[in-house]
């Protein structure tokens, strides 16, 4: 998770929803637990046809 710049997209869409759905309430406190830039990781998923939904609290394609 920490270097989510060089994740492939799919496992990396994957395991952030799978973190949010299972651990974590909020993009916030994840990016906060593991020390990531969240508009940089934003950017990533946007970059790639990915927005997060805060009211479902996963990442969806635009």
């Amino acid at each position: 998770m920490i270097n989510f710049e060089t994740k492939d997209i799919n496992m990396l869409l994957s395991m952030l929803n799978m973190k949010l759905r299972d651990e974590f309430s909020s993009l916030p406190s994840l990016t906060s637990y593991y020390n990531v830039d969240k508009e940089a990781l934003l950017e990533k998923m946007k970059a790639n046809g990915y927005e997060y939904v805060e009211d479902s609290n996963q990442f969806k394609r635009i």
